[in-house]
């Protein structure tokens, strides 16, 4: 994977000089719309090999919120700001530093809070081989996980139960069948908001 290393390692530099504009403009609206908070989220992810790190984000939300590990369309604990920031993915953009870090990588499963890597057995383990991603697969077929979870009864327990276990099929099959051509068909439908044909499936 010396391809994805370099790549991720250029593409991620070249990337937080040229939107560095992107970054202070948004950093400045959050001072401005939600003064009383840091302008990044920052928070301990599983990264690869179960190894911690911690992922910066553009904070969305209200300070000292209670809420669960998944987010829902319409919550009240994300502003309004943080809403749009969010519907343009514009608040993963800090994430750049941590693929430049090397702790995540442009595309791969997306970086789990500590818990969820812990319930993995058997073969579902071997998804801690690959770095976290800033997108993936499995992110393409749920970029509108927010929005289904807000039609559901409960949205944990569907988290749960069939989104979970079913990102773990996807990324289980990115990492057998990984190529750096797949890795830049991801990363172009994920920027332009395309679907492709993955694992026999639109995503």
């Amino acid at each position: 994977m010396l391809c994805k290393l370099l790549f991720d390692k250029s593409a991620s530099f070249i990337g937080l000089l040229f939107l560095c504009p992107v970054l202070i403009i948004v950093a400045i609206l959050i001072k401005i719309k939600m003064p009383d908070g840091n302008i990044l989220f920052k928070q301990k992810r599983v990264g690869q090999g179960g190894r911690l790190f911690t992922m910066v984000k553009f904070r969305t939300m209200v300070v000292n919120h209670s809420g669960s590990s998944v987010s829902v369309a319409g919550e009240s604990r994300i502003t309004p700001l943080g809403k749009t920031l969010r519907k343009y993915k514009l608040d993963e953009l800090p994430e750049l530093w941590n693929v430049l870090k090397g702790d995540m990588s442009f595309v791969g499963p997306r970086p789990d809070v500590p818990g969820y890597a812990d319930k993995l057995q058997g073969d579902d383990r071997n998804i801690l081989k690959l770095k976290p991603g800033i997108t993936g697969p499995a992110s393409l077929k749920y970029r509108n996980e927010e929005e289904l979870l807000a039609l559901q009864a409960n949205p944990q327990e569907y988290n749960d139960n069939i989104i979970y276990p079913d990102k773990i099929r996807i990324n289980l099959y990115y990492l057998n069948q990984y190529s750096f051509w797949t890795d830049l068909k991801i990363i172009f439908c994920t920027i332009f908001g395309r679907k492709m044909q993955y694992n026999g499936e639109m995503i």
